[in-house]
């Protein structure tokens, strides 16, 4: 076990490209925390990495706290925005709400599978497994097209900025996915989406893919 390390203020640990930490650092945005957070990007895969001291599993995003302990996963960072008075809070407490943040959750899951398939050399790359993330991605678009249309991830939530950042990821990380066909509602979402500050301030580079 990490020995603990005493913390002024808590510290958000991101690489550039992860979405898992960019809906964190959206969310310290929207939920009014910027000034009660410090931001440290770190890299990944690495000996080195800063987030080490912290965290053994090495992994983004991750909030080092003040008494010394650490929190990793998205959803736990999270509850504890809310938990520190971001307003408005980031997970839902009702049903509906839940559903919908877990069904955009589902899908960047699947995305991240995807898109480690595609940085493999192409030999070593599992063409069921890129077929089936495929097939997934569309089958969760179409369905979020039809909720989106309904009136769904209009309040900024856990589920709103996942959302953003799946679509945000797919036109600069991940652009092998043409989600944008044949689903208006979706690309209107996301061009309003898009146009806030917290998604402009946590851009990804684009990688290539």
């Amino acid at each position: 076990m990490s020995t603990p390390i005493s913390l002024a203020s808590p510290q958000l640990f991101y690489s550039e490209g992860s979405p898992y930490a960019r809906i964190c650092r959206m969310a310290v945005r929207e939920g009014g925390l910027a000034g009660q957070v410090r931001e440290v990007i770190t890299t990944l895969r690495d000996p080195e990495a800063v987030v080490l001291p912290y965290s053994p599993v090495g992994r983004v995003p991750t909030l080092a706290l003040s008494d010394g302990t650490t929190l990793t996963e998205t959803t736990l960072i999270l509850g504890w925005l809310d938990k520190h008075g971001s307003q408005p809070a980031m997970l839902p407490t009702d049903n509906r709400g839940l559903a919908a943040y877990g069904r955009v959750l589902g899908l960047l899951d699947g995305m991240a599978v995807w898109n480690r398939e595609l940085r493999r050399p192409e030999s070593e790359r599992s063409p069921s497994v890129i077929a089936l993330e495929i097939t997934r991605a569309n089958r969760v678009a179409d369905a979020l097209e039809r909720d989106v249309a309904g009136g769904a991830y209009a309040a900024v939530d856990a589920g709103f900025l996942t959302l953003a950042t799946i679509l945000g990821y797919a036109e600069r990380r991940h652009t092998v996915w043409k989600w944008r066909e044949n689903r208006p509602a979706l690309v209107q979402w996301f061009e309003r989406a898009s146009q806030r500050a917290a998604f402009q301030e946590t851009l990804p580079p684009p990688s290539g893919i």
